[in-house]
Formats: C-alpha cells, sequence, structure tokens
C-alpha cells in the first residue's frame, strides 16, 4: 500500500533514505556542472519569456540552397556572412548553424573552422551548388543582426522550446513549489537525510536554457512514498521526478524521462534510482504532431498518477522468492546470463548491504543495480541495469 510516512519528521527536518539501492543517473549532475550562470534560471516563467521571445523573433523558411550566396563578411572579412533570397540583409551563421551547414553540404567543419573567410565560402559555396537535396530549411532571428540560428534539411520538424517549457508549466507551475513539482533539495551525506528544501539559487537550480537548447528538472519531493522496509525496519522512501530536454536549433532530441528516486545529491546526481522511463523523438518531419499526441500527455500522465502501481510493483518483487539455498542463487544468476564470477559478486553484494543473502526478486535487483554502479565503462552498467530492469518487470 501506498502511504506518506507517519513515523518521519515533517519535511523541514528531512527524509531518511537509504541510496545504497538503485541505479544512480547522472544527466542532470552533467547539465549542472556544464551550465554558466547566464543559462540556470530560478523559475519556469523566466525561463519561458526568454525562450518564448527569441521564437516571436525568429522566421524559419524554405529556400533553393543553390540560390543562398557564401561570402565574406563585408563588415568583418574573418567572418562568414549569407545572403538568403527572400531577404535584402546578409545572414551572420552562429558557430552552431556553420557546423550544420557544413555537415549538410559534406564539408570537415574542424577544417573549415580553420579556413579564411573568403576560402570557406569559396569551399561552402561548392557544396550548395551541388547539394542534391535541393532544399533547406533556415532559421533566421532578429539580435541587431539577422543571426542565422539554424539550417536543416527540408523535413525537419521542429518542436519549439517554449513549447516544452509550456507543457512542464502545466502541471508544475512557476516549478518552485507552488505545485507539487519543483527544483530538488539537497541529501545530506553525513546523516542520509534528504532536505526538500533548500534556498532556490544558480548553483541549486535545475532550470537551464542556452542559445540552442533547455534543459529541466522537477521532483514532488514534499510528498514521500513508503514502499517497504529497509533491513532496520525504517520505511524505504521514494519520490517521484523527471527531467525533459529539446533543442529547436537541432542540437539534440526531445526527450521527457520519467522516475523514482530515493535523493538528489548537491551536484545534482540522482540517487536510487527506480522506474527509470524515457521518451525520444527524433526532429522529423512528424516530430510536432508527436510531441502533441504522445509526449506531452505522457507528462501529464505521469505528474497526475497514483504511485501505486509502482509501490504494487516493488511489493510483488520483494515477495516473490526465487532463491533459498547457494546453490538456487548462483543457478538463477547463471541462467540470466551472469557468470560465476558476477553472480558471487552480486550476492555478496546483497550480503554486504542488507546483511542477508539474496531471496526474492528484489533482492536479486538491488544487488545487480548495485553491482553495476561499480562498473567504470558506461556500456557494461547500461548492460546490467537493463537486465535488473528486465527481472523487475518478470515480478510484476
Amino acid at each position: 500500500m501506498m502511504s506518506v510516512s507517519q513515523n518521519e519528521p515533517p519535511a523541514t527536518a528531512g527524509f531518511r533514505v537509504d541510496v545504497s539501492r538503485g541505479q544512480r543517473i547522472g544527466r542532470v549532475s552533467s547539465e549542472w556542472f556544464a551550465r554558466p550562470d547566464d543559462e540556470r534560471y530560478l523559475n519556469l516563467p523566466d525561463l519561458y519569456d526568454v525562450v518564448r521571445g527569441r521564437a516571436e523573433r525568429a522566421q524559419a523558411r524554405t529556400v533553393e540552397s543553390r540560390a543562398i550566396k557564401v561570402e565574406a563578411s563585408r563588415d568583418n572579412p574573418e567572418r562568414l556572412a549569407l545572403v538568403v533570397p527572400g531577404r535584402d540583409e546578409s545572414v551572420a551563421p552562429t558557430h552552431w548553424s556553420f557546423g550544420q551547414l557544413c555537415t549538410l553540404v559534406g564539408a570537415p567543419t574542424s577544417y573549415m573552422r580553420q579556413l579564411h573567410a573568403a576560402l570557406s565560402a569559396i569551399n561552402l559555396q561548392h557544396g550548395l551548388l551541388s547539394h542534391r537535396a535541393e532544399l533547406v530549411k533556415t532559421l533566421e532571428a532578429e539580435n541587431g543582426w539577422i543571426e542565422l540560428r539554424a539550417v536543416t534539411g527540408p523535413d525537419y520538424g521542429r518542436i519549439w522550446d517554449h513549447e516544452l517549457v509550456a507543457a512542464v508549466m502545466k502541471i508544475a507551475g512557476v516549478g518552485t513549489s507552488d505545485t507539487r513539482w519543483k527544483v530538488p533539495g539537497v541529501l545530506d551525506w553525513s546523516s542520509m537525510t534528504y532536505n526538500p528544501l533548500i534556498d532556490l539559487t544558480e548553483e541549486t537550480t535545475t532550470l537551464y536554457a542556452s542559445d540552442r537548447d533547455v534543459f529541466l528538472f522537477l521532483v514532488d519531493d514534499m510528498n514521500p512514498i513508503e514502499a517497504g522496509r529497509l533491513a532496520d525496519g525504517s520505511p524505504d522512501l521514494y519520490f517521484r521526478g523527471f527531467y525533459c530536454w529539446s533543442s529547436e536549433v537541432g542540437s539534440k532530441t526531445l526527450g521527457i524521462a520519467s522516475f523514482y528516486l530515493r535523493a538528489v545529491c548537491m551536484n545534482r546526481n540522482l540517487w536510487g534510482v527506480e522506474n527509470f522511463e524515457e521518451i525520444t523523438i527524433r526532429h522529423s518531419k512528424f516530430a510536432a504532431q508527436r510531441f502533441a499526441h504522445e509526449a506531452a500527455p505522457a507528462l501529464t500522465r505521469f505528474a497526475n498518477s497514483s504511485p501505486g502501481p509502482f509501490v504494487a510493483g516493488i511489493k510483488a518483487a520483494r515477495e516473490r522468492i526465487i532463491a533459498r539455498t547457494d546453490e538456487d542463487r548462483e543457478t538463477f544468476l547463471r541462467k540470466g546470463g551472469f557468470s560465476k564470477s558476477d553472480a558471487t559478486k552480486i550476492i555478496e553484494t546483497v550480503l554486504c548491504e542488507e546483511r542477508r543473502k539474496p531471496e526474492s526478486i528484489f533482492d536479486f535487483v538491488q544487488g545487480i543495480t548495485a553491482f553495476a554502479r561499480g562498473k567504470v565503462h558506461q556500456d557494461a552498467r547500461l548492460e546490467l541495469e537493463g537486465k535488473a530492469k528486465r527481472l523487475m518487470e518478470r515480478a510484476i
């Protein structure tokens, strides 16, 4: 049965959690480390205003590639300028759109960046004249000058960054505790207590936007979910969370990941993650329709759904006993594709963390994910986590 633990201290004192279980996911942490201050926002409305404003200043057009003229800029001969059909002013490519243009015409981007603008223009012009697709889609924006923000194939399906932010605002409001969904708190490693109430600053925020993408991470961490008990009898607490990302200029896909987690640390690593699910949408011809009919509704469903099925799945996995002897344990893991050495290490991991050997599906899943965290190579870690996920699904 799902419940908010009645024995836990109030939210201001935090919640004791066990992060030795489940997966550790570093995607949010990577974003946190990489974002400069001017890409960090303290609430969703401010972020939305910025990305909506740049969309309103932009114009997407489909033009003939051979009709684009490439030349060295008259104002700055070290930079390129493009003369695009239907516009009198020259257009200045950004670092990103220059790379896209090179890729479209089959020119090596790193080499082209080293050339003088005049030589680069000659090579790009030749590529555009012989471009077999014949058409390209440009995204031009006025920023005091005309800027080429993106150049893609004619069938590129753009999902505007502000559309994703708007979908999140429908369920999360401003993203700062006016709804269940908010920027996450922080785990205190000394006491293993997760505090959902911290000061929201540029250092702690998880709402990001650059000139080429958006990334948002929010949690429902004021309402812990109890799904069973730990070895010491205390409640095993989870919180719901999701992150999503997009790029209207084509630097990445659009995606939404939802999950249950036990804590977020100061470096924004996600700890004790269970039931990780992800939807990605490439910016293909029907991307906008897929976002409207698949991704956005999925986000809303997760935000409004009951955690009951998740808790029931955990309960079923805890109750399903599959091994009572050492021979049973090794046989079960060997049939699951694990080597004898790995099987021994997984069993030892559970014994170390739970002070008993694995018996249930849940025990083995936790042992496998804990074993996976020690793998240096991502491919090996993902393979193990995939096996654990499939094992968990068999129990539900």
